[in-house]
């Protein structure tokens, strides 16, 4: 068959199912994040069907979709919001490196992987999934909630400190000398601080930049200048998801709410496209040796992440129902975790188990946490509500 009409049919074919799967997650009343995962699982290397015409159409699109999910999480938010939620919350982004490192950290030894396996899976563990966390915080409507800005502040800590330790850990990858990781992490903490210098003093100039009465220049303008923006931070060595949202809080005043409505029903289909493509890259038959560690690793770092959120909400005088949903808001992991173990195979610095066990961690943790979020309201207020005195029980 002709490869552009295979690559059709299949996209069309995953598309067509994302919805019916989303209306199942919307009838049942949960994300569909999980269900794009399992799907993808279902449908890619050594699952039922290998669709094999979309696979770098898949990439791409994922990538945007990542993008464009940190971009209207910013749009939500301005500079000086920004500023203030990381003063108040950087001890909380410190806690929650040393809890969820330590962990993968100590797999790896225990493993026999030695230190740079250890450093590998410290940065798989520890990373929380923002695009994930953006996607379940929206679906579920909790954008406005008083607990929002603190799990954003910490999702923020973890990108930032991305942008120090990717150059530090391919370094270590490639054998590169002392100062030369130096040289690299100097490049990427600059660019950070003048992207944010620039939202900082000159984000009004970038909302007049993009902003235009008509629809269509509009979204050309955003889309283009977000995808910009990403790329020339990945270039140089910063997430491209820091970018994207770095770009979002320059954005501001009635642009940032147009931009918003204009954006939203592409964020959708590209982030859909992103989680069903991280699970057609995902080999079922490489997770069964290693699911009990990822298991075990899965549930204590579910708890650890919860112990951050908790934390770090209470710091900020949020009541219990709040603590809870912003813990479990920071429990799944993706994007950056496989990322990250990617980088590290490729290099051949580490033994290929270190990918299936970041990849069935990063499953668990990507169905756990989407879960996680939904439920744990209901169950928090469950266990808190107050009960009648025994005397009164027993009239």
């Amino acid at each position: 068959m002709d490869p552009l009409a295979l690559t059709l049919i299949e996209l069309g074919a995953v598309v067509f199912c994302l919805g019916l799967l989303a209306r199942l997650a919307g009838r049942i009343g949960m994300s569909p994040i999980p269900l794009y995962l399992i799907g993808g699982l279902g449908f890619g290397a050594g699952g039922i069907v290998k669709l094999d015409g979309m696979h770098e159409f898949a990439h791409l699109s994922g990538e945007i979709g990542v993008i464009l999910l940190l971009l209207m999480l910013g749009l939500e938010y301005t500079a000086s919001e920004l500023v203030t939620g990381l003063r108040r919350s950087w001890q909380a982004g410190v806690v929650d490196l040393v809890l969820n490192f330590v962990p993968g950290a100590a797999v790896a030894l225990l493993l026999g992987w030695g230190m740079v396996g250890a450093i590998v899976m410290g940065g798989v563990t520890y990373i929380s999934s923002s695009g994930i966390a953006a996607k379940v915080i929206t679906d579920l409507g909790r954008i406005g909630n008083r607990e929002t800005p603190v799990v954003l502040a910490i999702l923020v800590f973890e990108d930032l400190t991305m942008a120090i330790y990717l150059p530090i850990l391919t370094a270590i990858l490639a054998g590169v000398g002392f100062l030369g990781g130096l040289q690299t992490v100097g490049i990427a903490l600059a660019v950070v601080t003048v992207v944010l210098l620039v939202a900082l003093k000159h984000g009004h100039r970038v909302s007049q930049a993009v902003h235009s009465e008509n629809s269509e220049v509009f979204l050309l303008n955003v889309l283009g200048l977000a995808l910009l923006v990403a790329g020339l931070a990945s270039a140089l060595q910063v997430s491209a998801a820091v970018g994207a949202f770095m770009l979002g809080i320059a954005i501001s005043g009635a642009t940032a709410h147009n931009a918003t409505r204009i954006l939203e029903p592409l964020r959708d289909l590209f982030a859909a496209i992103f989680f069903v493509a991280f699970g057609l890259n995902t080999d079922p038959s490489t997770i069964p040796p290693v699911l009990l560690f990822a298991l075990l690793l899965a549930l204590l770092t579910a708890g650890t992440k919860m112990l951050t959120g908790i934390w770090a909400a209470k710091r900020a005088g949020i009541a219990m129902p709040g603590r809870f949903r912003a813990g479990a808001a920071l429990i799944a992991r993706g994007e950056f975790s496989i990322v990250i173990a990617g980088l590290a195979v490729t290099s051949g610095a580490v033994p290929r188990e270190l990918a299936a066990l970041a990849t069935a961690y990063v499953l668990l943790m990507a169905v756990i946490g989407p879960l996680a979020a939904r439920f744990v309201e209901p169950v928090v207020k469950a266990v808190r509500k107050p009960r009648r005195p025994a005397l009164a029980e027993a009239r």
